[in-house]
């Protein structure tokens, strides 16, 4: 939770100067009132931009039993489950994923990731950076702050970056931020308790969703605050709440009671139970994200991440899998379909990956292990070259063999996508020196 305060004194609407401003977990780039006004007035239809999805399988998801599965290998290595043919010839995938199996032409794999440090942290997949790595002060800022930051917001009303993952008792799995970019450059974090904190003051839901009066109440509001107060707001953080507050563009974007009964479905429904966790543990396989990941960068959004179930299989592998990656398959298949049907296939890259794989070798628990020396990822969407397999691994599925693909060239691509290069571009740190993005700048070439 987040307030913006100023002195104790009240105003004649009786709303108190402490409390000007109230919302959990916001924090977006800078917009002012008359912008706000101005995009009031503007037509509602979406403006074409490009934007990236990020989902994230915490846990380290395996390989083996998802893309690059190894029939051939004995038993302790190939496990349980069977590769199936998918709509593309000459490339399988597991038999717990016939829906992407189905639309394989709409994907690339690339089964040869390098460069994951073997952490059980969102760092690397987040900022694109080895926690090895010389850091500036106040750390690395995740992509989705460097968009924030490079590009700002397409809609005034909707945050550039925006994190629709759920709190995770690990911590270090939760989505990282903005690093030396500062607050004001944050994911903006609508999880039910900040969804229930989007007004102001005693301003109801329905008072929020009346676009018109919510203005002129904000309107006479700032007009009220002297200049010292407004001096101590007016920053980036204090206006952008503002923008998502007198708008219900964002609102109505997350809010999927009205999405149509057909749609809806095709993504499945939400069962907090579905994993066996607690669900204040955070691991839950939500399949109302993927929708609202669809339709939050319709709204405007630059990035949005979101993390999906645990893939910490060191027992049990099968059996956990089993319960999973079919929901996992179920909302991706949905996800990179809807973007087709509405046109957003070219503008909206997917990317689908953890931060690093498991070990062939299944142990005594039926689990599998940690192995960071080769991992695998999916993409689809961004306007790349579909229907493909990006490098290989050597017959248990150990280590990259072709083509080995640097975690860091999956960022260079993402930016790519964006219209940004990752070669020349650069974003100044706290003290003014010039931080280029990536170390390694080079897209992947097989997908642009």
């Amino acid at each position: 939770m987040l307030r913006i305060e100023g002195s104790s004194s009240k105003f004649c609407d009786r709303i108190p100067r402490r409390s000007f401003l109230q919302i959990g977990g916001l924090a977006m780039g800078g917009l002012s009132l008359p912008h706000l006004l101005q995009a009031e007035q503007q037509n509602s239809q979406r403006q074409a931009h490009k934007a990236v999805i990020m989902i994230f399988l915490n846990g380290g998801p395996p390989h083996q039993d998802m893309f690059d599965l190894k029939p051939e290998a004995p038993a302790e290595i190939r496990g349980e489950f069977q590769p199936i043919a998918t709509s593309v010839p000459g490339i399988q995938i597991s038999e717990l994923m016939p829906r992407v199996a189905g639309m394989m032409d709409r994907f690339s794999i690339i089964r040869s990731l390098v460069g994951s440090e073997g952490r059980h942290d969102s760092f690397q997949c987040c900022t694109g950076h080895q926690f090895r790595d010389p850091k500036p002060q106040g750390g690395w800022p995740s992509m989705g702050s460097a968009l924030s930051k490079l590009q700002g917001p397409v809609d005034p009303a909707v945050p550039p970056y925006i994190d629709l993952s759920q709190k995770m008792a690990h911590d270090p799995y939760n989505i990282k931020g903005p690093g030396f970019l500062g607050m004001a450059h944050s994911p903006f974090r609508p999880d039910g308790e900040v969804m229930s904190n989007m007004t102001l003051n005693q301003i109801t839901p329905i008072r929020l969703r009346e676009r018109t009066r919510l203005l002129e109440e904000l309107d006479t509001y700032r007009r009220n605050v002297d200049q010292k107060l407004a001096s101590e707001t007016s920053d980036q953080f204090t206006e952008q709440a503002l923008g998502v507050l007198t708008s219900s563009r964002l609102v109505e974007a997350l809010d999927l009671e009205k999405v149509e009964p057909q749609v809806r479905a095709r993504y499945g429904i939400d069962d907090p139970k579905v994993l066996g966790f607690d669900p204040k543990m955070g691991y839950q396989a939500l399949m109302s994200r993927f929708l609202q990941a669809r339709r939050a960068v319709e709204a405007g959004a630059r990035m949005v991440t979101c993390s999906f179930a645990d893939f910490d299989y060191h027992s049990d592998n099968f059996g956990r899998g089993r319960k999973g990656i079919p929901l996992l398959d179920q909302g991706v298949a949905a996800l990179v379909e809807d973007l087709h049907e509405r046109g957003l296939d070219q503008d909206v890259t997917v990317i689908v990956w953890g931060e690093f794989g498991r070990t062939p070798k299944i142990n005594e628990k039926a689990g599998r292990d940690h192995w960071s020396r080769v991992h695998a990822g999916l993409l689809a969407g961004g306007g790349m070259q579909a229907g493909q397999v990006i490098g290989s691994t050597d017959k248990w599925a150990e280590a990259a063999v072709d083509r080995p693909v640097h975690m860091q060239e999956v960022f260079a691509t993402l930016y790519h996508n964006l219209g940004i290069d990752a070669a020349t571009t650069t974003i100044p740190d706290n003290n003014g020196r010039p931080q280029y993005l990536l170390e390694q700048q080079a897209p992947i070439r097989e997908l642009i």
